[in-house]
């Protein structure tokens, strides 16, 4: 599933960068096909279109306030996705961070404890996804007194895996977003450059030119959609594999963690077996 999210987003940007490429390079020379041979200024003239009142400022702030209020629509919400992006950026990278350093703690302590009931005591005061799952061995321990036997370890087992999908749940919350940025972010920018140059060929009818002076604001307006869609959905992509990874080596440490305590229940385990009194876990 996450491979096919990745490669539809970037399937989805390499498309739209092909297609406004061929938009930015075919329009204009089908254009200045159009137009006479060294008549700019002739055409404008006959043409009645006032030179002076022609956009000079084609900074990316005049585009859009000039813009159409669909495309202005399109890239306000390209606008807020990208700021979506960054944020669960900054969000899931501190609790990342923090998860990863919990565990590796928490796996230093099921190390040194020498069975189930000692783990237990050092995680009474702790919370976190390791600790829970020291704490449902423990129930399931004391649930299983009177039936000790191998069968406790599936049962614990069982409760440990689903923490362990909780947990990789929990995380994973936010970073479908970025999966959904990327995969369709290229495509409303295209919309709004699709959108732009028919306001452009309208433009060009009412204008009764085909001179660039003249439709190349238009043009330049419509393409920047595709590119802040572009700028929204790079991003998206690469910092949602990026998470990708950055959960699977979380998973891997929580299952690191989970073995630990079932290393701890077997051996409790087996000092039964041979006749070695142990604490019960409830103490």
């Amino acid at each position: 599933m996450k491979k096919s999210r990745r490669s539809g987003a970037i399937q989805a940007i390499r498309l739209t960068a092909a297609l406004s490429f061929g938009l930015a390079v075919l329009l204009p020379a089908v254009l200045a096909h159009g137009q006479d041979a060294g008549s700019a200024g002739g055409t404008l003239a006959t043409s009645g279109v006032d030179i002076g009142l022609l956009p000079h400022d084609l900074s990316p702030w005049s585009m859009f306030l000039a813009a159409d209020i669909v495309v202005k629509a399109v890239m306000i919400s390209l606008a807020v996705a990208s700021v979506v992006t960054w944020t669960v950026l900054v969000a899931k990278t501190m609790e990342l961070a923090a998860a990863k350093h919990q565990v590796r703690t928490s796996l230093s302590i099921l190390g040194a404890a020498r069975n189930l009931n000692e783990a237990s005591q050092q995680f009474q005061v702790r919370s976190g996804a390791v600790a829970a799952l020291v704490h449902a061995a423990v129930t399931e321990a004391d649930l299983s007194a009177d039936v000790p036997g191998e069968g406790l370890k599936e049962r614990v087992a069982s409760r440990l895996e689903r923490i362990e999908a909780g947990a990789g749940r929990t995380h994973t919350f936010g970073t479908n977003a970025l999966a959904t940025i990327g995969a369709t972010a290229p495509f409303v920018g295209l919309f709004g450059t699709v959108w732009g140059i028919m306001n452009a060929f309208v433009g060009i009818s009412k204008a009764q030119t085909t001179n660039l002076a003249v439709v190349a604001p238009g043009i330049a307006e419509a393409l920047l959609a595709t590119a802040l869609g572009l700028v929204a959905a790079i991003p998206a992509v690469v910092i949602y594999n990026h998470f990708a990874r950055s959960i699977s080596g979380y998973r891997a440490l929580l299952a690191d963690a989970s073995s630990a305590v079932l290393r701890l229940v077997s051996r409790d385990l087996d000092r039964l077996r041979v006749g070695i009194p142990t604490h019960k876990v409830a103490e």
